[in-house]
């Protein structure tokens, strides 16, 4: 927002410089993106009036004047201007001024003024238009200064060129800055110092017999303020005072006819957007609602557009005046000739205004300031102000104010309370609340301060404030961020280390080790996928209300559903072996209130066990894939409490998948993609498995004992025995241990036989079993009882038979 200072000090005027100035406002959250003059540097340029002009008597466009500059003699000045007349005051750059220049070529900023001779005629200075002082041309021809303007006063004071324009980034929750008032209240409470308002009459009225429109609010909720008053006679004779469009173009807004630039300037200094309605094109009452679908307006702007049916409306028996709070409609717009009008004032929610300008892509004054919220008790004094100008500049006659008001509808301000100490402990240093209350009263804010606490109750138009820490960042900035001392803080270590990453971190560099890379994707999958995937034993499928794509609509299930595609993506482009893992969230839920987030490891592997090679390569197995996912769990762990089942879930292969255990407790599942799946998703043989990370990290935590190993032998002992097929391993190592006791060190499967020599529906396994006591050397007849013992064991609970050769 583009800003004048000096209409800025009109209102509060604090002993700093423009610099000062600026800095104070940026410190205070209003960040100056650029500073600068109306006008660039020039010098030598003064008032002159036009005392005689004459044809030049050698070339038909030129005039030849005498300017009185305020010096003993008037300045004798060739001209070319049209416009010259007798008796008008215009800019005069005298000999020996200099002149702003775009052209820097010579090392010079302008171009100096000399005595010249044009076609034979002396010419001593330059009757100057506005691009000549660096302003922009409205017409063809000389600057024509008011027939007040002081002869001999130097330009720049009179039109007062050396003032600064401020251009103001305002964040989208300070709407109340949108105005000379807003930021006027801003440096009145950093400085201390009291805010000096305008002169503005509460009720502006001057009977006269026109009946202003009635007014009916059907939308209450995004109108609860409407307020109208109609102004008639209105002499348009009159043009905008010199003040009030130097205040609107040194504001970046251009000066259209009065009426408007009325509306205008109170939106700059107030922050209240107006509208002025030619009263003469209003048919019958008004009416605030919301839109009819197919509903179209010719807007002020000659864009056509067509209505939804959720933008608010100003309408009358016709049709649609304006788009509330964005722009008018072109029919009842006020033009050169409208001499009586309806202007209006209003409140609209933000919500039904936001959005809408960008639908249409209109971006307006109004709107911007609607849609971050305009205060809702401004309204009447912003028509107060308006209709004042209005009568006091052209003598026109105010109606009485028409109200349509739903106070239950205007936003309300909920009290906050600010504890003193918690202020304190935020902002780091010492305040007094003596000086909080002042802040904060200066702000606009009812303050009460009750034992050790500020009761704040926000103003109206701050939008923005609903927690204590909002009051705590308004008390800081305005005290002054560099007031603040720089210290270091007060560092308290704490043993409570969540290792929690670190734990991850290793698991993934595991996994790294053996080939794999890691993949980081959406949450989100497709649903088609998750059908493939569908599993009762998964739980539910969690739809998304707005997905960012009609291919990830739902939430996943199994980390599966990211990585599958991960894969599809790689072997489309000819990388035929394919290692990828993830860690993330699966979600399992209907809705999001019994929505459950896992925190999962998965990988998918595809292809050969190793790159391609000459010797020793071969497929990737169920026993590779457990390999893996041993990798991931803690070394000191005893495998005697890991145990695998066989998995029944649907999208896995019912021979090439396991569920894994761990001291009984379920972790994951892995194995073969059905081939069924596989073939629809378009894949080779593909291996996955995933597991929940907590158990994991649980077991990865856990404390174990430093054990003395035995200095005695330890005694090997190999046992084959004959088992029905569908007895599993994990059942018969289970009853081994059971059987073997403590002597017991280790046990493993070292062959399996299935063929001519064993009998159908059986299978020989062979175990080694490791033997050792840890205080003494084992003796033969020891070991002999132990293995024998197993052996029982085998045959008494799987009828096992024991080989001899």
């Amino acid at each position: 927002m583009k800003i004048s200072e000096q209409w800025l000090r009109q209102w509060v005027n604090p002993a700093n410089s423009s610099e000062q100035l600026a800095d104070q406002l940026t410190m205070a959250g209003l960040e100056i993106d650029d500073s600068y003059a109306v006008a660039r540097a020039f010098s030598g340029v003064v008032v002159g009036e036009v005392i005689s002009v004459e044809q030049h008597p050698d070339a038909d466009k030129l005039r030849v004047t005498q300017v009185n500059v305020g010096e003993a003699e008037p300045l004798q000045i060739v001209c070319g201007a049209p416009n010259v007349t007798v008796g008008m005051k215009a800019p005069v750059a005298t000999v020996g001024a200099v002149l702003p220049s775009d052209d820097v070529s010579n090392g010079k900023a302008g171009f100096q003024i000399k005595n010249g001779n044009l076609r034979g005629v002396a010419s001593n200075g330059m009757l100057c238009g506005a691009s000549e002082i660096d302003l922009v041309d409205d017409i063809d021809g000389l600057l024509e200064l008011p027939n007040d303007a002081p002869v001999g006063m130097d330009i720049r004071e009179y039109l007062g060129l050396d003032n600064q324009i401020l251009d103001i980034s305002i964040t989208p929750n300070r709407g109340d800055c949108f105005s000379v008032r807003g930021i006027a209240r801003e440096i009145s409470v950093i400085n201390d110092l009291p805010m000096q308002m305008p002169n503005i009459p509460k009720n502006v009225v001057s009977t006269h017999n026109e009946a202003t429109p009635a007014v009916t609010v059907n939308a209450v909720d995004a109108c609860p303020r409407y307020l109208l008053q109609s102004i008639i006679n209105i002499d348009r004779s009159i043009d905008t005072p010199k003040w009030m469009q130097d205040a609107l173009v040194q504001s970046g807004l251009r000066s259209h006819n009065f009426l408007v630039d009325v509306t205008n300037y109170v939106l700059m200094e107030l922050g209240q957007p107006l509208h002025a309605f030619d009263a003469d094109t209003i048919v019958g009452d008004i009416v605030v609602r919301l839109a009819q679908p197919q509903e179209s307006i010719i807007l002020l702007n000659e864009q056509t557009i067509t209505l939804t049916g959720d933008e608010l409306v100003i309408a009358d028996d016709k049709g649609v005046l304006a788009l509330a709070g964005i722009m008018g409609g072109q029919r009842s717009s006020v033009t050169d000739s409208t001499t009586n009008i309806v202007l209006e004032s209003a409140f609209f929610n933000p919500l039904a205004i936001a959005a809408r300008a960008r639908r249409f892509g209109l971006h307006t004054d109004a709107s911007q300031r609607f849609e971050r919220g305009v205060d809702f008790e401004l309204p009447e004094l912003a028509l107060a102000r308006a209709c004042d100008l209005i009568i006091s500049v052209t003598a026109g006659q105010a109606g009485q104010i028409i109200k349509a008001e739903h106070v239950e509808h205007l936003p309300t301000r909920a009290a906050i309370t600010l504890p003193i100490t918690k202020a304190r402990d935020v902002i780091g240093i010492e305040i007094e609340p003596a000086v909080m209350v002042r802040i904060l009263t200066q702000l606009g804010f009812e303050v009460e301060q009750q034992a050790d606490s500020l009761i704040c109750k926000p103003p109206s138009y701050r939008f923005d404030m609903s927690i204590r820490e909002d009051l705590i960042e308004e008390i800081a900035r305005i005290y002054g961020y560099d007031n603040i001392p720089s210290v270091l803080p007060h560092l308290q270590v704490s043993m409570d280390y969540d290792d929690t990453a670190d734990l991850t971190h290793e698991m993934k560099l595991a996994l790294v080790d053996n080939g794999y890379m890691e993949a980081i994707s959406f949450s989100f999958s497709d649903a088609k996928l998750e059908a493939l995937l569908d599993d009762e034993a998964l739980g539910e499928v969690l739809a998304l209300a707005n997905p960012i794509s009609s291919d990830l609509a739902v939430m996943r299930r199994t980390l599966l559903s990211s990585l599958l595609p991960c894969v599809q993506y790689n072997l489309n482009r000819q990388q035929s072996r394919v290692r990828f893992f993830e860690t993330g969230l699966s979600f399992v839920g209907h809705s999001v209130s019994d929505l459950v987030q896992t925190p999962s490891i998965a990988l998918v592997a595809v292809g050969d066990i190793w790159d391609e090679q000459a010797y020793q390569n071969r497929a990737l197995d169920f026993y590779d894939l457990k390999h893996d996912i041993e990798q991931l769990l803690p070394v000191k762990i005893d495998s005697t409490r890991i145990r695998y089942e066989r998995s029944a879930l649907n999208f896995l292969h019912p021979g090439q998948s396991a569920k894994l255990y761990i001291d009984d407790h379920y972790i994951g599942w892995l194995g073969q993609l059905h081939p069924n799946t596989a073939k629809q998703l378009d894949l080779p043989a593909t291996w996955v498995a995933q597991l929940s990370l907590a158990p994991l990290l649980t077991l990865a935590r856990e404390q174990h004992a430093i054990t003395t190993p035995s200095k005695f032998p330890q005694v090997r002992r190999d046992i084959a025995v004959l088992v029905d097929s569908d007895i599993s391993l994990q059942t018969l190592e289970s009853t081994i241990r059971a059987a073997a006791g403590d002597l017991l060190t280790d046990l493993w499967l070292f062959d399996v036989y299935q063929g001519d020599k064993v009998p159908t529906g059986q299978r020989s396994l062979a175990f080694a079993l490791i033997w050792q006591e840890k205080t003494q050397t084992l003796s033969d007849e020891a070991v002999k009882i132990a293995t024998d013992k197993v052996v029982q064991a085998l045959t008494d609970q799987h009828s096992a038979q024991l080989r001899d050769s």
